[in-house]
C-alpha cells in the first residue's frame, strides 16, 4: 500500500540545513496495523504527515496505493487524503464554527455520500462513541478528552482505507483509551491498515510491527542488527 524511498524533510537555517526526516525507506503492506516510535523531535509527526499528504515539502520517493505521490501537485494529494485516508490530529483539528455532528459529516460529504445515508452513519457513530448528547455542541464546548473522542470518530467514520493517528489516546483516561485500541483492532481486522504514532509500549503492543526512529532515522530492529554480516 505504501513505499517510501529515501524520504527526506528539511528546513532551511542560513547557509545549511536543518533535518527532520532522513533517508526514510519503509514499505506497508495493505491490511497492516504499524506503530512509529521514537523521543520527543525524532520526526515521527512529521513523517505521519507526509504519509498522509498534508506535508508537500519533502523530498524521496513516496508511492500509495501504485500512485507516484512524489509526482504529483499538491491538489491531487488532498484528493488521495479525502478519499482514502483518516487522520487522527494530536491537536484535535476540529473545526470550532461547526457542531459535533457537522465535524463528523465532512469526511462524508468528501466520499459522495448521499445526505440520507450520511444521518444514518453519523446517528450511529454518535452512538457508538456515546456522544448523542453532544451532537449540537462545538468544539470550544467540550473538554479536551471529549474533543479527542470526536478526532477518532471522525477519522474512521468514513471506513478509510488507511488511519493515521497521531497519539490517539493522549488525553483519555485508561478505559476510554483501552476502548479506541480495541476500536482500531476491530477495524484492522476488518482490513483497514492503521499507522499510528504513540510513546505507550501498551498501545503499540496492539500492533504488529514497530518502527523506532531517533534524530529523523529509522533505527534498525534488533533483528535486523542481528542478520546483518559482520567484516
Amino acid at each position: 500500500m505504501i513505499s517510501l524511498t529515501n524520504v527526506e524533510r528539511f528546513y532551511p537555517t542560513g547557509p545549511s540545513r536543518a533535518y527532520v526526516l532522513r533517508q526514510i525507506t519503509l514499505d506497508i503492506l495493505e491490511g497492516e496495523f504499524v506503530t512509529i516510535m521514537g523521543p520527543s523531535g525524532a520526526g515521527k509527526s512529521t513523517l505521519l504527515s507526509i504519509l498522509g499528504m498534508l506535508d508537500h515539502g519533502w523530498a524521496g520517493e513516496f508511492r500509495f496505493l501504485g500512485e507516484a505521490v512524489h509526482a504529483l501537485p499538491p491538489k491531487k494529494r488532498v484528493e488521495l487524503n479525502k478519499r482514502y485516508i483518516g487522520f487522527v490530529f494530536q491537536k484535535y483539528h476540529l473545526l470550532d464554527d461547526l457542531t459535533v455532528y457537522e465535524n463528523l459529516e465532512i469526511p462524508l460529504s468528501y466520499r459522495d455520500v448521499k445526505p440520507k445515508e450520511r444521518a444514518a452513519i453519523v446517528a450511529e457513530t454518535l452512538d457508538r462513541f456515546r456522544m448523542v448528547g453532544k451532537k449540537d455542541l462545538y468544539p470550544s464546548q467540550l473538554s479536551g478528552g471529549q474533543q479527542q473522542l470526536v478526532g477518532v470518530a471522525r477519522a474512521v467514520i468514513a471506513s478509510p482505507k488507511l488511519l493515521l493517528a497521531d497519539e490517539p489516546t493522549g488525553n483519555l483516561h485508561s478505559a476510554q483509551g483501552e476502548e479506541i485500541m480495541e476500536l482500531f483492532t476491530r477495524l484492522n481486522q476488518q482490513g483497514m491498515t492503521i499507522v499510528q504514532v504513540t510513546h505507550s509500549e501498551r498501545n503499540a503492543s496492539y500492533s504488529h510491527r514497530t518502527v523506532q526512529l531517533r534524530d529523523g532515522w529509522i533505527v534498525p530492529s534488533e533483528r535486523e542488527e542481528a542478520a546483518r554480516p559482520t567484516v
